[in-house]
């Protein structure tokens, strides 16, 4: 195949949400139709083991969330698929918003009975700023549920996108007879024991009108999809593929992922319509996919893959050109040519080891602390991709070390996690004590679990008070010298040495902002 054929056959997409819509499950249901995997793990239930294939780490096992995304890849019909499971935990987020650097388009999954939730704005904020091209799966229709019109009102409303229907529901709850496909005209009507598996009846029915109908799912549930779809052909223009792509129209569809209702719907028009992989911003100009030499840029490290072996993966985005294992690459910020003999492509947490990527792929590259998020790899030219988010934190406590003889261990876990981009670290310039800075609370418990479980290393946390941590800089020497002097008890250096004020008052902050004039206040790592 040529690079334009195999460029043309990927889809790389991230599945996002507010926690417990299901999006897990939805993950699970799309690999089973990609013939990923055999039978879905049961994600809701602690007492099968087995667990969600894309939530591998034990802290997601034991606490039925995922709180690291997860990359996995399969082929579906001469389609290459990447889909990025991400966290949908607030807390989380940060995790969230740089996966969605790295993919082309969405689905967001709404839970039917819920419907749209704070996290699920927020998200969608993302996605406009990127002007990502959105999909919504309204989720769990086999509970009672609001009114399927309700909840495209909803959608439109709260995430300001147009949207457009591409299948229906036939009711909900204990009543749900299936969903009606618009894109393609078929029904599909499922008997929920065949929930685990892929084998799913599809009954074609071209004309609404049909007394077929009537005969598979009563004469009352008929007589209202007749009007239901009256109802959309009349309120909704026709489905245009070129506003979705601009990010301006959100087409729906409605299912329940756990009984592998609508799934097949979703996956099949997904192929037709989403976008391959498209162009990437640098500083100083647009990658084409198309261009012959590779570029591509690290949007996550993760620690501890495989806990045997205490290897740490960086998960590459290839945005131009072929990737080739054993071929040497330009390191941008070091300036070093590296080469990699084991590239891997991932299905969670099962890897193999491939020899050639294409844009649109994700591939994992062995790190021994070399690499930091955002890092460039190319084939000569210096360039540097944009819009890669990292947040100021917003909670902050002292990290002390519980056991004395676990020093070295607790060490290298502190220095290994920082790495992931998931919280902060900052050494105190009064006292020389570590300082962890994240998004949210429920990151400490996922540090002092991972350092105990994947280091060996016990942690202590003390409160700090701190109101917010901002990185500063100033062309004028003097008056940053003075800054330091006066402000020495809130001064910070950060993992990269770069100093950071740690205000402990929102008045504190305005004062130090107004009384110098000349010095530059970031609230974001990335400048």
């Amino acid at each position: 195949m040529t690079l334009q054929e195999e460029i043309a056959r990927r889809r790389t997409f991230a599945v996002i949400a507010h926690p417990d819509a299901g999006k897990t499950t939805l993950t699970e249901k799309l690999l089973l139709f990609g013939g990923a995997i055999h039978v879905a793990g049961a994600v809701k239930s602690n007492k099968i083991k087995k667990g969600a294939t894309s939530d591998f780490m034990e802290i997601e096992r034991q606490r039925g969330i995922s709180v690291a995304t997860s990359v996995m890849g399969f082929e579906y019909e001469g389609c290459k698929i990447n889909i990025l499971d991400t966290p949908g935990h607030e807390d989380f987020a940060e995790d969230t918003y740089r996966t969605l650097t790295a993919v082309d388009s969405v689905i967001i999954v709404i839970d039917g009975a819920k419907g749209v939730e704070s996290q699920t704005r927020k998200l969608m904020e993302v996605c406009r700023m990127r002007k990502t091209p959105v999909i919504v799966f309204i989720n769990k229709l086999d509970r009672p549920c609001k009114d399927p019109f309700d909840l495209l009102d909803e959608v439109e409303k709260e995430l300001h996108i147009r949207v457009r229907p591409l299948s229906f529901p036939i009711s909900s709850g204990d009543t749900f007879k299936g969903v009606y496909n618009i894109y393609e005209h078929n029904l599909s009507l499922f008997t929920s024991d065949e929930r685990q598996t892929a084998d799913a009846s599809t009954v074609e029915i071209s004309d609404l009108a049909s007394p077929e109908l009537d005969r598979y799912i009563g004469e009352r549930y008929a007589t209202r999809l007749r009007e239901d779809i009256e109802l959309i052909e009349g309120v909704y223009d026709p489905f245009d593929r070129q506003p979705y792509l601009e990010g301006d129209l959100a087409p729906v569809f409605f299912g329940s992922a756990v009984n592998n209702f609508g799934v097949r719907e979703l996956l099949e028009c997904f192929l037709r319509i989403a976008p391959s992989p498209r162009p990437a911003p640098t500083e100083t100009r647009l990658v084409e996919p198309q261009e012959e030499k590779m570029t591509g840029f690290v949007f996550k490290i993760h620690a501890n893959m495989d806990p045997n072996h205490r290897n740490r993966i960086a998960f590459l985005k290839i945005c131009s050109g072929m990737f080739e294992r054993n071929k040497n690459y330009l390191h941008v910020r070091s300036g070093k040519q590296l080469k990699f003999s084991s590239p891997t492509a991932f299905m969670a947490e099962k890897k193999s080891v491939i020899d050639f990527a294409y844009p649109g792929d994700i591939v994992g590259l062995h790190d021994t602390g070399n690499f930091k998020i955002g890092d460039t790899f190319t084939e000569g030219e210096k360039l540097k991709f944009t819009g890669i988010p990292s947040f100021a934190p917003e909670q902050f406590r002292y990290i002390e070390n519980a056991d004395p003889l676990k020093f070295k261990q607790l060490a290298k876990g502190i220095d290994q996690l920082m790495d992931e981009g998931v919280a902060q670290l900052f050494t105190s310039s009064l006292n020389g004590r570590k300082i962890i800075g994240t998004v949210g609370a429920l990151q400490f418990e996922v540090i002092e679990y991972r350092l105990a479980h994947e280091y060996g290393a016990a942690c202590r946390w003390e409160p700090i008070s701190i109101y917010k941590a901002c990185w500063i800089e100033s062309d004028n020497a003097a008056q940053l010298a003075d800054f330091k002097r006066r402000k020495h008890t809130n001064m910070a250096v950060d993992k990269h040495g770069r100093d950071v004020y740690l205000a402990d008052t929102s008045y504190a902050l305005a004062l130090a902002q107004e009384n110098f004039k000349d010095i530059r206040f970031h609230f974001t790592s990335e400048f």
